[in-house]
């Protein structure tokens, strides 16, 4: 039985394996948050999947994406 929540987001301005390390741990520490797993686009849009156990507050997502140095892709 799996009550997990999965949400895709895109993120702009990631480049390189230090970006994906920047976003992860950022996103990671989120309260609820179970799981980030990362699709690296170098140059273009990458999607960050993250595994919760409660709907993430969008501003709270978009200020940890911020805070590591990237931007959060309009829906």
């Amino acid at each position: 039985m799996s009550d997990q929540l999965s949400t895709t987001y895109g993120i702009d301005g990631m480049t390189c394996g230090h970006c994906v390390m920047s976003v992860d741990e950022a996103l990671t520490e989120l309260p609820a948050v179970t799981g980030v797993s990362i699709d690296l686009v170098a140059g273009g849009r990458s999607t960050a999947t993250v595994t919760s156990a409660q709907p993430l507050d969008d501003a709270a997502v978009r200020a940890a994406i911020e805070e590591a140095g990237y931007t959060l892709a309009a829906s």
